[in-house]
């Protein structure tokens, strides 16, 4: 909530402002950008042993404060204690993974060639140079380390810009980096309104590339603002994922991770499943275990123990919930369990009981839009072709579920889903090992990994020539 130039922090939970954070003007981000730029010389020509021992320490200086970092967390985003406890180390991960990848690529060569007549051909990947970043409100801590990791470790600079209503965790971790080692400058965390944020990271030369998680609709906007000076984009936008549950399943295991991909952060995340697509021959069983998990949830405040369940970000997340109930219901579907707000002592209306809904068309608003709300909405299928038509129906690919006990099956949805990562009995797929991110609307580039690491990186060809050949191209 923006008053007077500051930006109030408020818990969702209770509506109770928290902090204070300025709503900084052009100039100041400017800036900031300004000091990444000056950094960057310096610390690019550090070696990426040096650098990567920096990153590697705050990796181990964000599991030191996880209690600490995990009860801002939950404060201001209102996620479980345990989940925000989780999130940390998840964050840690990457800055883990960071550090032991970076240096092997960048000290050698991707790819040597030989070409005939002596002339060889190297691929060297170096650093992109100042960029700049901007994340959400439902992982405030690991949407930056996702970023800031390799662009720390390879030798950018970068200026994160986290969502206005969950900052604390993003300025938390900025004094983490300074006493990780991190010099003035290298990674500023500026507090802003998002567009004239935008404005001024598309505008700055110095500028090289931006990273953004958030909603689709945004980021074409922020396609649109890169076409201005040809700022390379990497985008994790939205999804829709299809949760598919084949007849040969094992049924507890599925709803086991069902329920897990689906009631986490209360199903505010970007890969929880949003179509939950089920065998005719299991549908039953299945929707009636899903719903005696999901009404055996405890519901409440992030910080009170046992809480399973916390609030919904703000009242239009409510809004939305509930409207996408009303419309599946009024489209035919069956209220299993849920549906209706828990009232939570001394807090706000923004509880939503966990939700299963059975027998749901595909043209219910569930399964057109993202939820981000604990609703499980279960339709019935009979051939394993008609499920993959419906999960590639959809304009999103950035995740996919298959429950199946077929190996060769398993291997053969992988491939013919179209998403960017895929869960075969494994509803929590994410890792800092690994590449997160989407196809078709639902992004460019990965985040993760070696490949997260390539995002920060230019790739120079360098030919040592030979012989000179006879023709040629240019």
């Amino acid at each position: 909530m923006k008053a007077d130039g500051v930006i109030q922090v408020l818990n969702p939970a209770t509506g109770e402002c928290i902090a204070s954070v300025p709503d900084l003007c052009r100039e100041a981000i400017t800036l900031a950008f300004d000091d990444a730029a000056a950094a960057l010389p310096e610390w690019r020509a550090r070696t990426v042993e040096d650098r990567c021992a920096i990153v590697g320490r705050l990796g181990d200086l964000l599991r030191r404060d996880a209690g600490r970092l995990a009860t801002i967390m939950t404060r201001e985003q209102g996620k479980p204690l345990a989940e925000a406890r989780g999130e940390v180390a998840y964050a840690a991960g990457f800055f883990d993974v960071a550090a032991h990848e970076a240096p092997p690529l960048l000290t050698r060569p991707l790819r040597t060639s030989l070409l005939p007549g002596g002339k060889e051909l190297r691929v060297l990947a170096q650093a992109t140079g100042a960029t700049a970043c901007i994340t959400p409100w439902n992982f405030p801590i690991a949407m930056i380390a996702r970023k800031l990791a390799p662009a720390l470790a390879t030798g950018c600079t970068q200026v994160i810009k986290p969502d206005e209503r969950t900052p604390l965790c993003a300025l938390a971790l900025a004094a983490l980096a300074e006493e990780a080692g991190v010099p003035a400058g290298v990674a500023r965390t500026v507090t802003c309104e998002p567009s004239r944020f935008a404005a001024v990271a598309f505008s700055h030369p110095a500028v090289r590339f931006v990273s953004f998680t958030g909603s689709t609709e945004v980021g074409r906007l922020l396609i649109a603002h890169s076409a201005q000076r040809v700022v390379r984009l990497g985008l994790e936008l939205g999804g829709l994922a299809p949760f598919i549950v084949l007849e040969d399943a094992d049924v507890d295991a599925a709803v086991a991770q069902c329920a897990a991909s689906k009631f986490r952060n209360a199903g505010q995340t970007c890969i929880c499943a949003n179509r939950i697509l089920v065998h005719d021959r299991l549908h039953d069983s299945f929707v009636e275990r899903l719903a005696a998990r999901a009404s055996s949830l405890r519901v409440g405040r992030g910080l009170s123990p046992g809480t399973e369940v916390g609030p919904l970000i703000d009242d239009d997340g409510m809004a939305k919930a509930e409207r996408q109930v009303a419309d599946a219901l009024s489209r035919g579907a069956r209220l299993v369990t849920g549906g209706h707000r828990v009232h939570v002592e001394g807090c706000l209306d923004r509880f939503l009981a966990p939700t299963v809904l059975a027998d749901v068309p595909t043209t219910a608003l569930c399964f057109r839009e993202e939820t981000f709300g604990p609703i499980a909405p279960v339709a019935r299928f009979r051939l394993e072709d008609e499920a993959i038509a419906i999960a590639n129906a959809a304009p999103y690919g950035l995740a996919a579920y298959v429950c199946t006990r077929d190996t060769s099956r398993a291997d053969r949805l992988a491939r013919e889903l179209e998403a960017g990562i895929v869960g075969i009995n494994d509803g929590t797929p994410s890792s800092p090992l690994a590449p997160f991110g989407g196809v078709k609307p639902s992004g460019w580039g990965r985040e993760g990994g070696p490949e997260g690491l390539l995002e920060y990186c230019d790739l120079r060809m360098v030919s040592i020539g030979g012989a000179p050949p006879i023709g040629g191209a240019a």
